[in-house]
């Protein structure tokens, strides 16, 4: 059980930290966009700062791999959102961003919804504890297909509304959600291929990933997700697209995750209400946001971005 609670922390280290330095590499790079992901790709690639962020999300993915196999999923969200704080305050000390005060309260009312949603997840009975190891693939594409569907339909709706001339500088709240979308699914990949690990010999569990949905919904949502999230991390603040990513992934995995994997139900009023309006404020949080950004981002000068 701590080793799956130090693997938490770290993949919060590793997932913040490297968030960053890819924000960093982007601003000083030329535009990217989803619309030509191969100009992407060969941008991101050419900058060792975003090779670097990469890498270390890379090893947090390794370390949530960790984290699924040792704890549930309400136990292992309810650590993933204290890497939030985390960020804010590399963005804050690393990128210059500044949050308003609307956004701060939005934040905590946000950390609070997700604490909600936790709570009502976990039970002081013997089961507690236990740690869902499958789930019917026919329910996790039930789950797992609609949600992909509308994130690329809510980011494709974004990048809409930005080409249009004379519009107000937005702070990504769409393009957040659209990522959380995804992320989330990827998420629910993670915890299938944690389970699919357990398997006697190495033969069997890789055989039995192959015949799964989950290598390829971390396929899809590998490519695609790289692509949305580069895209949307260079126009808009870390500190703000980020924690609502993580908000839409995390409410997301502890709800329909926990459903899918039988890992835990409320069956008493208190976790119930605690549940739904956990994530009633979270989705009500996420709608109240401001979506105009006030000041333009700050900028990197190349000769600033080759110090660090």
């Amino acid at each position: 059980m701590w080793w799956g609670v130090a693997a938490a922390l770290l993949a919060n280290v590793l997932y913040s930290g490297g968030f960053v330095l890819e924000k960093r590499a982007l601003a000083n790079l030329p535009e990217v966009s989803v619309r030509r992901p191969v100009r992407l790709l060969g941008l991101v690639v050419s900058s060792p700062l975003w090779i670097a962020g990469s890498l270390a999300l890379a090893s947090g993915f390794a370390a949530q791999l960790a984290v699924y196999r040792t704890l549930p999923i309400a136990a292992a969200q309810g650590i993933f959102v204290s890497g939030l704080v985390l960020l804010v305050l590399l963005s804050s000390r690393l990128l210059g961003e500044e949050t308003s005060g609307r956004e701060r309260y939005a934040l905590g009312a946000i950390l609070l919804a997700l604490l909600m949603v936790v709570l009502s997840l976990r039970d002081s009975g013997a089961g507690a504890d236990t740690v869902g190891q499958d789930a019917p693939a026919s329910l996790i594409l039930l789950v797992c297909v609609p949600a992909l569907a509308s994130g690329v339909w809510l980011y494709v709706s974004a990048e809409r509304n930005a080409r249009r001339r004379h519009r107000r500088p937005t702070t990504g709240i769409e393009y957040g959600v659209a990522v959380g979308l995804l992320y989330g699914v990827s998420s629910l990949a993670v915890k299938g291929v944690s389970s699919r690990l357990t398997s006697d010999g190495l033969g069997g569990a890789v055989v039995g990933l192959l015949g799964s949905p989950y290598p390829y919904l971390l396929l899809f949502t590998g490519v695609f997700g790289l692509v949305m999230s580069q895209a949307a991390l260079q126009r808009c603040r870390a500190s703000l697209i980020v924690p609502v990513c993580t908000t839409v992934s995390c409410v997301f995995t502890a709800v329909l995750g926990t459903l899918a994997f039988g890992e835990q139900l409320p069956d008493d009023p208190l976790r119930l209400a605690l549940r739904v309006t956990g994530t009633v404020l979270a989705v009500a949080v996420l709608l109240a946001m401001p979506k105009h950004d006030t000041a333009p981002q700050p900028a990197f000068p190349a000769k600033e971005l080759t110090r660090s």
